[in-house]
């Protein structure tokens, strides 16, 4: 069946600028991280997408390596922007990413000139686009000059396969370094992607929040549920076929440390009419100190239910107070050392 979106799909969402630049994101993004490869039926992944787009979610963020298998998530959406979406790439802002293993051999991973430029060609070919929106580095590498790393994310830009530059994971000190090598170039650094939630803050001790404020630079927070953990979906335990079972990106002991706290702030979400998801969501978006917060979802209707936080993004100053308090010592970011190098 042909799809037409929604006609007052952008009156259902946000819209934030991001940084000190002229784009704008909305205030929840898509995700195709999870649930995009060829493990997922590609009827769920056009229903997640066209809910996504009916409630103005304009923004789907994409790496090469998504799967599985690595490359089959941008392959999966390619076919999505020919068929659903083919009258409204103008309206959409698409981001893809390199810098984890890809393919075989020194040139497959990391941050080096060769391995990003040809990551974002094949990221080009397998969605059947001229350029991407937003183009990554996904991870800080420690072993290539960094003027190298970010003099490839510039002629990604001059030579027209991208629109915008970001970085991913990278902490305050690096990212102070990179700003000022695509300053001198001419390309500014748009946009920051850091991992960040109740249970994850150390965009804030390490400063980078702050740092980005300073910069001009645009957020977008990765893993914002924690992989799930902030929904409800693990209050009675750990349920069959969740993420927490298919030995991926999430250790069941991580949930089970989370599980007492999650418990709390699912009844302070319910005294404040939301679903867990939609107050941590909120969390994350307090303030105006993050652009936009990007989701991954298994199923239309979790969509649905994360659009639904703009409506309440506001927190009396008791009500964060009590989230600190819960959230204690609970840190489980997964990506300190890429981080932190």
């Amino acid at each position: 069946m042909t799809y037409s979106p929604r006609d007052d799909r952008y009156d259902r969402m946000t819209y934030n600028r991001c940084g000190a630049t002229g784009l704008k994101l909305p205030a929840i993004s898509l995700g195709l991280w999870h649930n995009f490869g060829h493990d997922t039926p590609h009827a769920t992944k056009q229903a997640i997408c066209r809910t996504a787009f009916d409630h103005g979610i304009t923004h789907f963020d994409l790496a090469n390596n998504y799967g599985p298998p690595a490359g089959s998530a941008e392959e999966a959406f390619g076919e999505l922007l020919k068929t659903d979406f083919r009258l409204h790439r103008d309206e959409l802002i698409v981001s893809s990413k390199a810098g984890y293993h890809m393919w075989n051999g020194p040139y497959g991973e990391w941050g080096s000139r060769k391995y990003l430029i040809a990551s974002c060609d094949q990221s080009l070919k397998r969605m059947g686009l001229e350029y991407v929106d937003i183009f990554y580095s996904h991870r800080f590498d420690p072993d290539t000059p960094l003027e190298e790393t970010m003099g490839a994310l510039d002629h990604i830009v001059r030579s027209g396969r991208a629109q915008y530059v970001g970085i991913s994971s990278y902490n305050s000190q690096r990212t102070r370094e990179a700003h000022a090598i695509l300053k001198d170039l001419g390309t500014p650094l748009v946009i920051h992607q850091p991992s960040y939630n109740i249970l994850n803050r150390w965009v804030e001790t390490d400063g980078l929040k702050d740092t980005l404020k300073e910069l001009g630079v645009g957020s977008i927070a990765f893993i914002p549920l924690a992989q799930g953990i902030l929904t409800k979906k693990y209050l009675n335990g750990i349920p069959a076929g969740s993420r927490a079972t298919q030995d991926k990106s999430l250790d069941p002991s991580v949930v089970e440390k989370a599980i007492g706290s999650v418990k709390k702030l699912n009844e302070m979400a319910e005294a404040r009419g939301q679903t867990l998801a939609q107050m941590a969501l909120a969390w994350v978006l307090r303030g105006g100190g993050i652009t936009s917060a990007l989701i991954g979802a298994s199923s239309a209707a979790q969509v649905e239910d994360c659009a639904g936080a703009i409506r309440n993004l506001d927190f009396t100053p008791d009500e964060l107070a009590r989230i600190d308090a819960i959230s204690e010592e609970k840190d489980i970011n997964l990506w300190a050392k890429s981080s932190s190098d």
